[in-house]
């Protein structure tokens, strides 16, 4: 795939260096053009300015710019942008971890409505860098898996399989009007993780103790066992 890659920072970075591993032709735009040739060179990949990341990436490009320049960074390149599967792995978590977009729209939504011929997906966003630049990250045998939310299924295919190249595992998360949940997780999690320091993995029991009722293969329901039940 041909990926250009909006930003500079961690995640141009972890996300590019899977992606060019994995044999894309990754090109990195940046404002300063000393810092873009770095990363490119660092990742296997080629430099270049914002729009021309843009416009490289006929496959996909990714928005990994901090939050509050995301919509004004795709407002000045949306005629680059119309058609392009457009990645959002932005967070707008702003100080004492509180949700900077509460209220709506979403990040992704106001990115969206920034650069209105994108194919805006969100997803990438609920990680550190670090555990991105992990070849691949799996825990405990399990692949991590990576939320979705988008409302073009072309772009949603492109991405999963970007996904699935970083040796994770894809989630569908809805349309991009639940972008704002996934948004709101991340937050959550960070305050959990950065500012207690605590396994925020622990919140959620596995599945089948969650009390999730399923369908069966003749359409009649039930509900997976709880731990009360046992």
């Amino acid at each position: 795939m041909e990926i250009g890659i909006l930003g500079t920072g961690g995640m141009a970075n972890a996300l590019g260096e899977g992606w060019a591993r994995a044999g894309h032709s990754v090109l990195v735009g940046g404002r300063d053009a000393a810092r873009a040739a770095a990363v490119a060179a660092r990742i296997g990949g080629r430099a270049g300015t914002l729009r021309e990341a843009a416009g490289h990436g006929g496959d996909a490009v990714l928005l990994a710019v901090p939050h509050a320049v995301a919509a004004d960074v795709v407002s000045g390149l949306s005629g680059a942008l119309g058609g392009r599967t457009l990645i959002d792995c932005t967070n707008p978590v702003g100080p004492g971890f509180v949700l900077e977009t509460r209220g709506g729209p979403s990040a992704a939504e106001r990115i969206a409505a920034a650069a209105p011929g994108a194919r805006v997906v969100k997803a990438f966003n609920l990680c550190h860098e670090s555990v991105w630049r992990m070849t691949p990250p799996v825990f405990d045998g399990r692949p991590l898996a990576v939320p979705l939310c988008g409302d073009d299924a072309a772009a949603l295919d492109t991405v999963r399989r970007l996904v699935r190249d970083l040796g994770c595992e894809p989630f569908e998360g809805g349309g991009l009007a639940r972008a704002d949940l996934l948004e709101a997780t991340a937050v959550f999690l960070i305050g959990l993780w950065v500012g207690q320091g605590v396994d925020a993995q622990a919140i959620a029991p596995p599945v089948e103790y969650a009390g999730i009722r399923r369908a069966s293969p003749d359409g009649a329901t039930g509900r997976a066992p709880a731990v009360a039940d046992r």
